[in-house]
């Protein structure tokens, strides 16, 4: 991809706004409701640290999310608590 590269000489970036903490935890909810569950998946704490690493982004909302289910996952949790957020959040800084 480096010859397009060379090739682009204008760049922009849409600026997304960023979802609020009360934002972050419905997003996560209605995608929770998509795929089917109504019941709390995740603690408050987990939200929250999701959110504050996110920076509110849903893109990385998403990422965190995912990882953070895999981690309760893999503990056999019923929930994901802050401790599988926070495992999340350890990987993806290990991953950047």
């Amino acid at each position: 991809m480096a010859a397009l590269d060379q090739r682009i000489q204008l760049r922009y970036h849409y600026p997304a706004p960023a979802l609020t903490a009360a934002e972050t935890a419905g997003y996560l909810r209605a995608h929770l409701a998509l795929a089917g569950r109504t019941d709390t998946l995740f603690s408050d704490d987990a939200v929250r640290a999701i959110h504050a690493h996110a920076r509110g982004m849903p893109r990385a909302i998403n990422r965190l999310a995912i990882t953070a289910l895999l981690a309760a996952y893999t503990t056999s949790k019923t929930i994901v608590d802050e401790s599988s957020a926070r495992t999340a959040i350890t990987e993806e800084t290990a991953t950047d």
